[in-house]
């Protein structure tokens, strides 16, 4: 083996693997959390923000995590303000938002909420870069791209970039990506595939 070999061999194997290698921190603030905390659980991880389809997406997720949650679900969003910034308030602004704004009506997250992130370019979060190299286009729209270049505020841009608010990445419970999903996909329609994945039962690895 030449030393080429060598070390693109040693690079692949220091790769992440699964999701967790990875860590974010709470909304709400305190210590990081280590995602490996949550192995053997199914994780639906989506880019969130307080406009745009923000009341049909965040119902959506409580509602899943409300049901599916006490058999495994774990469900993840990260605030992000580089799609039309349509999630520019900081971070202690956020749960006021979605309180009182939109979704509103004392609406609360049930879910694991953390503090925002960007998911693309080179200040991307490194758990989206992993999930996007893992999954480079969504299932149910593999051309799904940024249509308008006015758009984009991030570099460098890449084909398998989130293309904006609430794409959606499924995780089994071995922390390996399955399945990502575009923002047109509705929350509540990936259900049967996260049964699936609940019905394989936890996981060792």
């Amino acid at each position: 083996m030449c030393a080429a070999q060598r070390s693109a061999a040693a690079l692949a194997a220091a790769a992440p693997r699964s999701v967790y290698a990875f860590s974010a921190r709470p909304l709400a603030g305190g210590e990081p959390v280590n995602l490996g905390s949550l192995r053997g659980k199914v994780l639906l991880i989506e880019n969130v923000a307080s406009l745009g389809t923000t009341v049909r997406d965040y119902t959506q997720m409580n509602d899943l995590q409300r049901r599916l949650g006490p058999r495994g679900l774990v469900v993840l969003g990260f605030p992000c303000n580089q799609f039309g910034h349509q999630e520019n308030a900081k971070n202690e602004e956020i749960l006021n938002c979605l309180k009182y704004v939109r979704p509103g009506g004392g609406f609360e997250p049930n879910f694991m909420l953390f503090e925002k992130c960007e998911v693309n370019g080179e200040k991307a979060h490194p758990l989206f870069t992993f999930l996007r190299e893992a999954l480079p286009t969504p299932s149910d729209d593999a051309t799904a791209l940024m249509t308008d270049p006015k758009f984009i505020t991030w570099s460098p841009v890449c084909r398998n970039d989130v293309a904006w608010n609430f794409e959606k990445f499924l995780v089994g419970p071995d922390g390996v990506p399955v399945r990502r999903y575009s923002r047109r996909f509705l929350t509540i329609d990936i259900e049967p595939d996260i049964e699936a994945l609940l019905s394989q039962g936890p996981s060792c690895a």
